[in-house]
């Protein structure tokens, strides 16, 4: 029996400010072998270097961003050399963050923005994004860091990538408010404002749907029933689909008004359904955030 095992690269890329540093750092904890700024021309000629290395290195990851600058445009032609090779696998991490908070950032550590020689800091910042916005419809996985930690942010590539060859699918369900804002990293929006509301009950108000009171109340209408029953019947037709076409992450996001009582409560239902059957993890986004 053939031992035959392929490359495996890691392509991390995103918006300056969103995290590349910290997530190096932890494929660099789970093993990988890690290179920062590769110029993208050099991607395929690496990977093939490292093919012809009698796999001493099976595990790579790569930072390619727009340090670069003229170099960056070349990425998406080095991917699609890259795809030819088929003892080559590689993914891409995309790493993003809302406008206000990636200012916020550079303001605090005083950096240059690679893209705003000679106009404002959010000016350079709207230019990347839509530099980048080919790569990011290419991505496997995007990870939106506006709200997260560093160590939030270790922990969400450690439990994406710490077995690398994993044959399922990864499924976070996300539950949110959307006066909060949608999470822009979501797959799937399920918008559950149509389920009567225990916010306006006075003794669920300041409870949220992991409480007993709340959970019974928001499962037993007969609408949340019928959603419930129809949503879990979509996705165990989708997520095989998505697996098939070589998505390994998949975000679904629930919604209600504020994130706090109906959202967080189907989220665990259907958390409690899918991970019978695939790798699923649950994210209460707004929870904490008192209102509706």
């Amino acid at each position: 029996m053939s031992d035959f095992q392929p490359l495996n690269i890691v392509v991390i890329t995103g918006m300056s400010g969103a995290g590349k540093t910290v997530a190096m750092q932890c494929f660099e904890d789970l093993d990988f072998f890690c290179i920062d700024n590769l110029p993208p021309v050099l991607l395929t000629k690496f990977a093939e270097l490292l093919d012809e290395s009698n796999r001493k290195l099976r595990k790579v990851a790569v930072v390619i961003d727009m340090r670069g600058r003229q170099f960056f445009s070349s990425l998406v032609d080095s991917l699609e050399s890259l795809k030819q090779e088929k003892q080559i696998q590689y993914q891409i991490l995309f790493l993003e963050a809302r406008n206000e908070t990636l200012v916020r950032r550079y303001k605090q550590t005083r950096r240059r923005h690679p893209l705003a020689e000679s106009g404002t800091l959010l000016e350079g910042i709207r230019k990347e994004r839509e530099l980048l916005e080919e790569v990011r419809g290419q991505a496997d996985y995007i990870i939106d860091t506006t709200d997260l930690k560093p160590s939030q942010l270790k922990e969400e590539i450690i439990r994406a990538y710490s077995q690398f060859e994993s044959s399922k699918l990864d499924v976070s369900i996300v539950s949110f408010g959307f006066k909060h804002g949608m999470p822009i990293d979501a797959d799937l929006v399920f918008d559950v404002r149509f389920i009567p509301n225990p916010y306006y009950i006075e003794s669920m108000r300041p409870k949220t749907g992991l409480d007993e009171e709340v959970r019974d109340y928001v499962m037993e209408q007969s609408e949340t029933k019928d959603f419930v029953q129809k949503l879990g019947d979509m996705l165990q037709f989708l997520i095989p689909h998505y697996h098939k076409e070589g998505k390994s992450h998949l975000v679904i996001g629930i919604g209600c008004t504020g994130g706090q009582h109906r959202s967080v409560a189907i989220a665990e239902h259907m958390n409690r359904q899918l991970e019978e059957n695939h790798r699923s993890r649950i994210i209460h986004r707004d929870m904490d955030k008192k209102g509706g």
